[in-house]
């Protein structure tokens, strides 16, 4: 074995055991900072317990004229959106074209007239 070779495998052996070691030593570190936080919310809970869900009334609170306002707006915002995208445009677009040229032909009529 020559010295290159010698030396190549010792850096190889010597990092694997480096790198090896500090990922052992992050994953320990890991699972302390885990069993602590368990344990600081253990303790936690003995001193100061979490508060206990506490379901809403049955009594209900009814809405204020502004929020009446605002449903009854939202409401009428909704239905004019609906109409808007249920309209055929294309039938919108032939009527008012046909209108338009039915009035210009009466003003060219009266005019020649």
């Amino acid at each position: 074995m020559g010295f290159t070779t010698g030396f190549l495998g010792g850096f190889t052996l010597t990092s694997s055991v480096l790198y090896l070691t500090v990922v052992l030593h992050q994953r320990n570190r890991l699972q302390q900072s885990l069993a602590l936080r368990q344990s600081s919310l253990a303790l936690g809970n003995i001193v100061e317990p979490q508060p206990t869900f506490v379901p809403p009334s049955a009594r209900e609170r009814h809405a204020g004229l502004a929020e009446t306002a605002k449903d009854r707006w939202n409401g009428e915002v909704e239905r004019f959106v609906k109409k808007a995208y249920e309209v055929d445009w294309s039938e919108v677009r032939d009527n008012a074209e046909a209108q338009v040229t039915n009035v210009w032909r009466r003003i060219v009529e009266s005019a020649n007239k």
